[in-house]
């Protein structure tokens, strides 16, 4: 009667065990499940932030786009220098120097499309961000910056 008893016993801790086994991978597959929502809602871009801002423009456009899209009446920031600014610049663009732009960001205009330029490309990659990080959600910069947007034969003047 013994061996009857342990073995019942054993069947019965084999089923529990199974069943701990199942419940501990249904808590693992619900964490994965979380884990993989809250990377789709929060994103994985760090240099953005916090922000809840998406940006619905790509980060980055060719002078062809930025061209195309300036000519449909989209806003252009231009972050360079005055002084570079005088040498050459996209007319109808509107300065805001990169170093000033977090404390002058209330002038750029919200609810529109920004593109952001600056000599090469790189400065305007930081302006594009400073708006994405103070809530505008369609801002770009441009590829090869102003120097990109003259050598594509581009339209640009020059106050000297």
């Amino acid at each position: 009667m013994a061996k009857k008893q342990r073995k019942t016993t054993n069947k019965k801790n084999a089923k529990q065990e199974a069943k701990q086994k199942q419940d501990q991978m249904m808590i693992a597959i619900a964490a994965l499940i979380f884990v993989v929502i809250a990377f789709l809602v929060f994103g994985s871009n760090p240099s953005q932030g916090n922000t809840a801002t998406v940006n619905s423009l790509p980060a980055e456009i060719n002078t062809a786009m930025a061209y195309e899209k300036f000519e449909e009446g989209t806003y252009m920031l231009d972050v360079r220098t005055p002084e570079e600014w005088v040498e050459y610049h996209v007319d109808g663009a509107t300065l805001i120097p990169l170093d000033e732009l977090e404390a002058r960001v209330s002038e750029v205009p919200t609810g529109v499309e920004v593109i952001v330029i600056c000599n090469s490309g790189n400065r305007s990659q930081v302006g594009r961000d400073i708006l994405l990080n103070a809530g505008y959600s369609s801002v770009t910069s441009i590829a090869g910056g102003i120097q990109g947007w003259m050598s594509a034969g581009h339209d640009f003047v020059t106050d000297e």
